[in-house]
């Protein structure tokens, strides 16, 4: 797979269960979460995220700092979603 340039120096996990593989997934369900409440889809979802979300205490409660990190990579996603979204309406 060809990677964006700006991912080329991110880890991303090589399989189910890994660790960098479940911070993958949370920095991606933490995302979905961004979106959805900037949609309007916050009171049909959050139960779902939450308990979804939940499956990952064991790896935040093995490095605390994972959920900022997680939180950060999530957020820079959610921005550039929201821009490229912008641009699209601007060019419609």
């Amino acid at each position: 797979m060809d990677c964006h340039e700006s991912h080329k120096n991110r880890t991303f996990g090589r399989k189910f269960g890994d660790d960098a593989y479940a911070i993958e997934e949370l920095v991606a369900e933490l995302g979905s979460v961004f979106l959805c409440a900037s949609l309007g889809f916050v009171d049909s979802t959050i139960e779902w995220h939450a308990s979804y979300l939940d499956s990952w205490i064991k790896v935040l409660k093995a490095n605390g700092s994972t959920v900022f990190c997680a939180v950060s990579a999530a957020q820079k996603a959610f921005d550039l979603i929201q821009a490229s979204s912008e641009l699209v309406a601007l060019a419609e």
